[in-house]
This record gives C-alpha cells, sequence and structure tokens, in this order.
C-alpha cells in the first residue's frame, strides 16, 4: 500500500538504509520522514567514552572514569554477500574522505589493508595454531554436508533444533578448529539456532577456503559509526529528515476490523527519557510505519578500568513494543524466544585505550601479525565446556590504528569479547562478567603470555602495560546473539506480515528469505524492503543476491577444503 509519510521507530543501519532508499527511490522528500529512538549509535556503534554514559542503558550507573573509547560490539564486513550494505554506502558520501562516497571510501582503505589473519587461534603450549587443518572427520563432514544440501523449503525441519542437538551424536564436531573459528567469527554457540547455522552454511560457504586467514573480511577506515552510520545521520539530516532522540516507543494505537487480524497502526505512544513524559502521535492514512523490532544492544551496561559493569536486567525496549504487538495480532512472531532466554544470548566485550603502543607492540610480537589484521582466539588448555570439552577463552581484535578519528597517534585501541560471559577467568579467578576493565586487562595479558614465544615474556612487563591503560571499558550485552537463539521460522515476523497496511519490521528480528542475520546485509536488505513496498516500486528491483550454496564452483572448492 503505497504511502508519502513514515515513522521510523529505531534509529539503527536497517531503518537509515530504508529512509535513503525512500528519498532516492521513492523520490520522497526527507522532511516526509520522521525518526524516534532511544539513541544514534545503533548496533554499529563506536566513539568517545564520555558520549555513551548519559544516554539511556547508562544515566544510571555513572562512571568515575570517563576517558578512552568504547565500541559495543565488532562486526566484520564481507563484499562478497553484503551487497545491500554496499549499495547503499555507493549513494552517500564518507564522512572522513572528501570526494569518495562511503562505499568508495571503505573499498579504498580496505585495497591498501588486505586481512590476512596469521595467528587466529592460539594455545597455551603450543603458541598459533594451525587453523588450516580444520580436524574434521568424516561424521562432522557428512552432517555439514546436509545442512548444506538442505533446501530452502526443508529448512523448518530444523525448527527448534539447536546447534548441540543437530550434533548431538558428534560431539567430536566441538573439538575442531572449524568449530572454533566458526563460534567466534561469527558469534554462534553450541545452544543456537541449527536453523541459522544451515543459512550461515549457505550464505558463507565459501568460507571453508579461508576461515583461518579471514582473507574474506573487509574493514571500514575508522570504526563503523563513523565509517557507515555517521555518514547516513549526514545525509540524511541534509535530506530534511527529523530525528528525535531520547525517545522510547512504549505502546500502539490500532484500527479494529471486522476479522481482528488487519494491521492498522493509527497512533503511537513516545515517552520522553529526558523528563518522562509521554504524547500520543497519531498516525494518518498515508503514514508508514517502519519498526526495528529488536535490538542486540538494548539492556547493555558499562564499567571503567576499576567497576565492572553492572546487569541491567531490563526487557530490552524495542523487544517490549514488539510484544506488545504481538498480544494483538497472532502472525507477528515470538519476541521471548529471543529475548527471555539471556543465559544463551548474552556476551560481554571490552574496549581498552591505551597512552602508548607497548601492549600494541607486544601482541603484534607475539602474533606475527599488524594491527588490522587480527581475531585472535585463545583455547583453553583444560575442558571448560558442560560437555568437558576445551573451547575458546576470550577473543580480541586488534584494529588499524587510529580506529577513531579523534583518536591521538600516541594511543591504541584493542576489541574483545567473551562469549560465555559467565565462565571463570584463568589469570583473574571471578566470571568475566564480575570483572573491572583492570582485571580483564590482567586476563588479556595473562593469555597472551601463555602463547608468547619469547624470550621475555609478556607477563614480566605487565605492570608497565597496566600503567600505560588510559581506560578499559567493560560492556555486558544480555541480548548480543539473541538474533542466534534457537528458533522456529515463524518466530520472527516479515518484513510486510500479511494483512498489515502500514506497519513493517526491520532489522536483525524480521525473517526474509534466505537471509542470514548478525550481518549489515539483512539490515540493509530488510530496510529496502520495507521502502520499496510503501513507496510502490516492484520488488524486482531490489539489489540481486548471489546464492553462493548455488554456485557449483564454490562448492566444490568447500567440498574439497571440507576433505582435505
Amino acid at each position: 500500500m503505497v504511502k508519502t509519510k513514515a515513522v521510523m521507530i529505531g534509529a539503527g543501519l536497517a531503518n537509515m538504509a530504508a529512509a535513503v532508499y525512500l528519498i532516492q527511490e521513492g523520490h520522497w522528500r526527507g522532511d516526509q520522514i520522521t525518526f524516534y529512538g532511544i539513541d544514534m549509535h545503533g548496533s554499529n556503534d563506536g566513539g568517545e567514552a564520555h558520549d555513551f554514559t548519559d544516554e539511556y542503558w547508562n544515566k544510571n550507573h555513572p562512571l568515575d572514569n570517563q576517558t578512552g573509547y568504547v565500541a559495543r560490539g565488532g562486526r566484520m564486513l564481507n563484499y562478497r554477500t553484503y551487497v545491500d550494505l554496499m549499495d547503499l554506502l555507493d549513494r552517500i558520501p564518507s564522512t572522513t574522505e572528501p570526494g569518495m562516497t562511503a562505499a568508495e571510501d571503505t573499498r579504498d582503505f580496505d585495497a591498501h589493508h588486505r586481512t590476512f589473519d596469521k595467528a587466529r587461534l592460539l594455545q597455551g603450549g603450543k603458541g598459533i595454531i594451525d587453523g588450516g587443518k580444520l580436524g574434521l572427520n568424516n561424521k562432522d563432514r557428512v552432517l555439514l554436508s546436509k545442512l548444506v544440501l538442505m533446501p530452502d523449503d526443508e529448512e523448518t525441519k530444523l525448527d527448534n533444533v539447536t546447534i548441540a542437538e543437530y550434533f548431538k551424536d558428534d560431539p567430536h564436531m566441538f573439538q575442531t578448529n572449524f568449530w572454533y573459528m566458526w563460534e567466534t567469527t561469527f558469534a554462534f554457540r553450541v545452544e543456537s539456532s541449527a536453523q541459522e547455522l544451515r543459512r550461515y552454511m549457505h550464505q558463507m560457504i565459501y568460507e571453508f577456503t579461508q576461515i583461518e586467514h579471514l582473507v574474506g573480511v573487509n574493514r571500514t577506515r575508522y570504526n563503523q559509526f563513523e565509517s557507515m552510520m555517521l555518514p547516513l545521520i549526514n545525509y540524511l539530516k541534509g535530506q530534511g529528515v527529523t530525528f528525535i532522540g531520547n525517545r522510547i516507543v512504549t505502546d500502539w494505537e490500532f484500527a479494529d476490523s471486522p476479522m481482528q487480524d488487519e494491521i492498522t497502526v493509527t497512533g503511537i505512544h513516545v515517552k520522553n527519557t529526558t523528563d518522562d513524559t509521554e504524547e500520543l502521535v497519531p498516525i494518518d492514512d498515508n503514514t508508514a510505519v517502519i519498526f526495528t523490532n529488536g535490538s542486540i544492544t538494548d539492556s547493555t551496561s558499562m564499567g571503567d578500568y576499576n567497576t565492572p559493569a553492572v546487569e541491567n536486567m531490563e526487557y530490552g525496549i524495542s523487544a517490549a513494543l514488539w510484544k506488545k504487538a504481538t498480544e494483538r495480532f497472532y502472525n507477528l512472531g515470538t519476541p521471548d524466544k529471543f529475548f527471555n532466554d539471556r543465559k544463551n544470548s548474552e556476551w560481554t566485550s571490552f574496549t581498552l585505550t591505551t597512552k602508548n603502543h607497548l601492549l600494541l607492540n607486544e601482541i603484534t610480537r607475539i602474533t606475527t601479525q599488524m594491527p588490522g589484521n587480527a581475531l585472535n582466539s585463545f583455547l583453553s588448555t583444560t575442558p571448560i565446556t558442560k560437555l568437558g570439552q576445551k573451547d575458546v577463552n576470550m577473543s580480541i581484535v586488534v584494529h588499524h590504528q587510529p580506529h577513531f578519528t579523534t583518536q591521538k597517534p600516541n594511543e591504541t585501541v584493542i576489541w574483545g569479547y567473551f562469549l560465555y560471559p559467565r565462565r571463570t577467568g584463568e589469570f583473574v579467578h571471578k566470571q568475566y562478567i564480575k570483572m573491572t576493565g583492570k582485571e580483564m586487562a590482567q586476563e588479556l595479558i595473562g593469555q597472551l603470555s601463555k602463547v608468547d614465544p619469547g624470550p621475555d615474556n609478556i607477563k614480566h612487563k605487565e605492570a608497565e602495560i597496566l600503567d600505560s591503560i588510559i581506560n578499559n571499558i567493560p560492556v555486558h550485552m544480555p541480548y548480543a546473539s539473541a538474533l542466534f537463539n534457537n528458533r522456529a521460522k515463524t518466530d520472527r515476523p516479515e518484513v510486510i506480515p500479511a494483512h498489515s497496511t502500514n506497519l513493517a519490521f526491520t532489522g536483525e528480528f524480521a525473517e526474509q528469505p534466505y537471509q542470514m542475520i548478525f550481518t549489515e546485509q539483512s539490515a540493509v536488505r530488510s530496510g529496502e524492503i520495507a521502502a520499496y513496498h510503501f513507496a510502490g516500486i516492484s520488488m524486482d528491483h531490489l539489489v540481486k543476491t548471489p546464492r553462493y550454496d548455488k554456485d557449483p564452483k564454490t562448492l566444490l572448492k568447500a567440498t574439497r577444503r571440507m576433505f582435505s
């Protein structure tokens, strides 16, 4: 149903993509589009620590140390698969590189800083592990091949099946280098959805041939907020789009219909978080409502060098609004599958800022690679899983420096994460979630010391390294992996649900054919679909999505690698 105005609930990548396509393909004016959002960072965030301290999630937990930088999460790009993202970034100018689009900026940086990870896996007593040896046995290969060969119309066979259940007769799978690299590259857990793993195996099948070096990974020049989100924000503001921040949409007004299944939004209740006032914003017949119905950064909490992040138990605000809609209509999914299962969706990250390059240089020496190439995952030397098996303790990303435009030449920024935050550190004997920034840095130094080839072990420089740290900010994200939670296909609403006259769903919790979540690709495409629908543009004009799972050459290469 064609509209002439849009209200965007959520100011993340998906809705910003929708706005760009409405303007450029639908030929809308910017002043026809209004955003309501709690913040402007979204999941592709990054900035100086003090920029985050007054935001909604942090205002009740002020930080003593507000220096340094923070990025709640880290997400890798891939040009081969992220075709909609690159189409979007080609439509807007770079914020930092004059004369370039945001896509040209990223391609230019990436062309001069190719990724080649030489230390993808490390383990005490062994140092750098040869990730080229995937470690698969025949049972692993058979089960993986079944996922790759399963056609799209049969994926409901994996409804409500976890990865652990799929491999229940093959525990060996979770002791392979392939699994260690796959789980930490994409943030899968054994409790995650086997259905989602199948989609990744289809869309990222070519990763079999390069996963140990991450040569297919592309990176932005700076953090993703400054290289992706800020160009979008600047472009949309320049077009006259209205952004209203510090707002939570708390409830809906829907029109009645004879069968009570027609979805027509007639109003939204909007709360101003600065003064707790609330207003009813009417939605007329000409207005589309484009709603990002879940955020992996909702309910995050931050700590600092001397303070752990205090867990925020608030149910995600975007999911709470989604849940209100499901109470009225039957075909809009099951929010609790994703947002009421924290034990399977949480992880904890940290952003470490130093005043010199001592730690950076030590990591470069130990891993034998330059900054910008790394996703280093540290394997335990003893069993740490419920199955009594070894697994990854922690992972770090050493960015090309500077990672922020305001970063001083002498400063270093490093990001890392714990996929299982309730596990206990090997060097700081407490759960990761309970560690201060200093203790996370000590745990990192300890993990590095186990794989240090010498002759002078990094542990001998611990005091000097700790003295160099400006801040290390722990961030606990209860929903970071919620999009991977075990589910059925119908647990996510379609972008345009049946019987909807003016409501669309966007982002990582909207169901799309073939698309894999936790990617900027799926986020942008959902916004593109919503925009085309409400602008009356044929879906034939959507960016063409490659299907590498149907490419014989790609499948042959993957098969050879799997059996090598």
